[in-house]
């Protein structure tokens, strides 16, 4: 959980914050998100999505999904600055310029233009309320 900022490099390099690391281990797996974001997870984590992925039915939605999900996906590791190389798809896909948004975000880290984080932030905040209400009904207290 959490949010930080971060710039990447012209090489693409990203800083992962320092105590985010420790609980990604060594490797992991980045992807196209949805929202124009990017997914990364722990390598546990992304065999656990594989096997539901193997679960699901032959149809023309499931293929399409397994296909853009899958094909931007690529095994990452930290180099010795702490920072992780981002395949250029990927960073034409989530429009990474500078300015970057790291947020956990439960079994995953996403990664956000800093504009594009601020116009979700902008577009849900007035709706997060109701949101909350027909998510969790009386179940959780927040």
């Amino acid at each position: 959980m959490g949010e930080y900022h971060h710039n990447i490099d012209e090489k693409g390099r990203l800083i992962i914050p320092s105590k985010i690391r420790y609980e990604l281990g060594e490797n992991f797996v980045i992807t196209r998100g949805l929202d124009n974001c990017l997914f990364i997870y722990p390598k546990d984590e992304w065999n656990n999505i594989i096997n539901k992925y193997k679960e699901l039915p032959n149809t023309k939605d499931a293929r399409n999904f397994m296909r853009f999900f899958l094909s931007g996906a690529s095994n990452l590791e930290f180099d010795k600055q702490g920072r992780i190389n981002i395949p250029s798809p990927l960073i034409r896909y989530a429009d990474l310029t500078k300015e970057c948004v790291v947020i956990g975000v439960n079994d995953r880290l996403e990664v956000w233009s800093k504009e594009r984080w601020e116009n979700f932030t902008l577009e849900n905040e007035d709706n997060l309320s109701d949101i909350a209400d027909k998510l969790f009904a009386t179940n959780l207290n927040i």
